[in-house]
């Protein structure tokens, strides 16, 4: 009899234009799946269905929730009429809450608390997350990646917080930055005597973060990079000294003789050479375009025959157009 049933539902079923496929995913959608795990890391997978999905806050269509009694990272999906928790940690876990109206995210949030779930970030309790959208046999899904790191977040915090390598050095398997980086800066700060030091070098090297410097090796870097300020001022000055004395208009070397930086920078010698070509360039915007005013001003001052020449040409000039 019940073979017979199921004929007469896959007939209905075919019949309906549904596909082979089609059977096959009605058990993988909607499912949290083991993909691989190992001793320090355990990757779970899932396919969401995504067409059925509702916003649940702030323009989001998913929520990761953690239980820390149960050590479970879940995700909250809302479809039509429901809030559904999905545990990664434990795939057999579903929770499902009615929605209406009256039961919409507070009421959700309430039950879950009433169970032991939180809203919660993956890395902040060991764990990584990716989202992406994808075709799963012919369905629009979220495909979630989830992947467990807290056996070996919590054996990399042991070697840090106790200063000793030893334990983490035969793990080949990789911990991501994000969630070992903050732990680990703030023993690196605390860190104080060569071994100490030493044994930091070492974790940081198989987590690829900055290592530790100790004291001498600060004093010396701060050091070094004063003789390279140093030098690289110097040079500095030198490419501006030239500028100023072959390049820079009137306008240009005047202004910055005015500054405290030329009077710092600038050695006695280079000062006055640059007052003097100041004085040059000067006269020679004056002669090219100054005033009969200003002409008659700089002559009777440096009785320079140049200048006198200059007036009677500009007096000739304005007689002629009259």
């Amino acid at each position: 009899m019940m073979l017979q049933k199921i004929f007469i539902f896959l007939f209905l079923f075919f019949l309906s234009g549904c596909s082979i496929d089609s059977l096959m995913v009605w058990g993988e959608v909607d499912k949290v799946h083991i993909v691989k795990q190992t001793s320090y890391v355990k990757h779970y997978r899932a396919y969401f269905q995504r067409s059925p999905l509702h916003t649940i806050r702030h323009g989001k269509k998913y929520l990761y929730f953690y239980n820390s009694k149960n050590k479970d990272l879940a995700i909250v999906l809302h479809p039509q009429n429901k809030y559904i928790l999905y545990s990664f940690s434990h795939p057999n876990i579903v929770i499902r809450i009615h929605s209406d109206r009256r039961h919409g995210y507070h009421h959700m949030i309430k039950v879950l608390k009433h169970k032991g779930y939180r809203v919660a970030s993956p890395t902040a309790v060991g764990y990584t997350a990716h989202v992406s959208l994808r075709r799963y046999k012919k369905i629009k899904t979220l495909l979630v990646d989830v992947r467990n790191y807290r056996h070996l977040q919590s054996l990399y915090r042991k070697a840090i917080k106790s200063y000793n390598a030893k334990s983490i050095q035969p793990i080949k398997t990789k911990l991501p930055k994000v969630l070992i980086k903050p732990y680990y800066e703030k023993y690196k700060a605390q860190a104080t005597t060569p071994a100490q030091l030493e044994q930091l070098k070492i974790i940081a090297a198989k987590l690829h973060l900055n290592a530790p410097v100790s004291k001498e090796e600060t004093a010396l870097q701060e050091e070094t990079q004063t003789i390279i300020d140093t030098l690289d001022s110097e040079e500095e000055a030198e490419r501006l000294y030239h500028y100023y004395l072959s390049d820079a208009s009137y306008y240009e070397l005047n202004n910055y003789l005015s500054t405290s930086e030329a009077r710092s920078t600038l050695s006695y010698n280079q000062y006055n050479t640059l007052e003097k070509r100041s004085r040059q360039l000067y006269e020679k915007k004056l002669l090219e375009s100054g005033s009969l005013e200003e002409l008659i001003t700089a002559y009777k001052k440096n009785k320079n025959p140049q200048y006198k020449a200059k007036i009677m040409s500009r007096i000739k000039e304005i007689q002629q157009k009259k």
